[in-house]
């Protein structure tokens, strides 16, 4: 079969691989019929997150039900479905407290209590990294898919391919990001980053009830996306120096009462970020974060699911103190959120695939991951056809 494979940092190369094959009774075999890039996908294809050994990248897939496993009764030949990127066994205790990115049996070889920088990870993902299990991803024609009576969720005729495909994960995600901020009616909402998680979390924000949503970025036409299609205030904070002064003024001086951080650790950096990240062999910055917590409001909440995988030196410990902040973060349970999501959907509550900007095919995935990665042609979305 044909699949995209990471082969080291900014080398992606749709390869001939082997065709997956049932390995355990609770497997399922999906053809894949829809995949999309992430923008957690470019924390490896940066080389944020070290891969040392070719991997079959991608955790946002849907598709067709071609072989299962001898313990699967959920599902048959020919059903549809969709996967969370977690994979998650559904029996252990973090499974049972509705925790599937913890779950204790899906990454035996790197799991742990500890959550270190490269070691006691949580559970597994699909296509990233052998730190979280070391499982092929979706960007490919099929994929073998663990603990399939527990995850694949059937969907319905009704929705098309696109209109489903992001139940995988940026839905989820945006929905546990508002969730997390506990927003249940005529919240100020900010969002930092306008790709496509933080996009969902504006959409979420208004299916939740807030009364103003207003995203921040530095590119132009995402700045544009959210307010087109998430009806979002906008504000560019490059070389913006009174941005800050900006949200105050629209919130009677206090901030937002909820703020999400959609950017995670690849916001843009100076040089003197660039610096220190070498002189503490660390990654990234926390520059998004530190945003947030301006932004936010005394006694709010900032909720985190933008991707951070280094420890940083001055956190601002001292103002989450002071302003008496909440601090969620982590990846979003997507076995949680799922079936609530797939109803909203259905009822025709809100749309998703506006935010998709390239429709591609599989042998193609290089130049998505190019153009996805450096910003070109004002690409937020692209989804991948096996």
């Amino acid at each position: 079969m044909k699949a995209a494979v990471f082969h080291k940092p900014k080398d992606i190369r749709v390869d001939t691989v082997p065709d997956p094959t049932i390995e355990q009774p609770r497997d399922a075999i999906i053809r894949v019929t829809a995949t999309a890039i992430c923008g957690s996908d470019l924390h490896i294809y940066n080389g944020m997150f070290p891969q040392p050994r070719p991997m079959i990248m991608g955790h946002e897939f849907m598709g067709i039900v071609e072989e299962v496993g001898s313990s699967i009764s959920t599902l048959k030949k020919g059903d549809r479905v969709v996967v969370p990127f977690p994979v998650a066994c559904g029996g252990c205790w973090f499974c049972n407290q509705q925790l599937p990115g913890h779950c204790e049996n899906s990454n035996m070889d790197m799991y742990g209590p500890e959550g270190g920088l490269m070691s006691e990870k949580g559970g597994g993902m699909f296509g990233y990294t052998d730190m979280y299990g070391g499982y092929n991803g979706g960007q490919s024609e099929y994929v073998r898919v663990p603990y399939a009576d527990h995850g694949p969720r059937i969907v319905p005729g009704t929705l098309t391919d696109e209109q489903a495909l992001f139940l995988t994960d940026i839905f989820p995600t945006g929905y546990a990001a508002v969730d997390w901020g506990e927003v249940k009616g005529g919240e100020t909402v900010a969002v930092f980053g306008c790709g496509p998680v933080g996009l969902m979390a504006m959409k979420v924000a208004w299916l939740r009830g807030a009364a103003r949503v207003i995203a921040f970025d530095i590119e132009d036409y995402r700045l544009k996306m959210a307010a087109t299609v998430c009806s979002a205030e906008v504000i560019n904070v490059k070389d913006n120096e009174n941005w800050l002064q900006e949200l105050r003024g629209m919130t009677n001086g206090r901030g937002a009462d909820v703020v999400i951080d959609a950017v995670g650790m690849e916001a843009d950096r100076t040089f003197l970020d660039r610096v220190a990240s070498v002189v503490r062999f660390g990654k990234g910055t926390i520059n998004a974060l530190r945003m947030a917590l301006s932004a936010v409001r005394r006694g709010g909440i900032v909720s985190v699911v933008g991707v951070y995988g280094y420890p940083y030196d001055n956190f601002p410990w001292h103002q989450i103190f002071d302003k008496g902040l909440t601090v969620r973060a982590g990846q979003a349970p997507v076995h949680k959120y799922i079936d609530e999501l797939l109803k909203y959907l259905e009822d025709g509550k809100i749309r998703l695939d506006d935010i998709i900007t390239h429709r591609l095919p599989l042998s193609e995935a290089s130049h998505g991951y190019n153009i996805f990665n450096e910003k070109k042609d004002d690409c937020v979305k692209v989804v991948l056809k096996p």
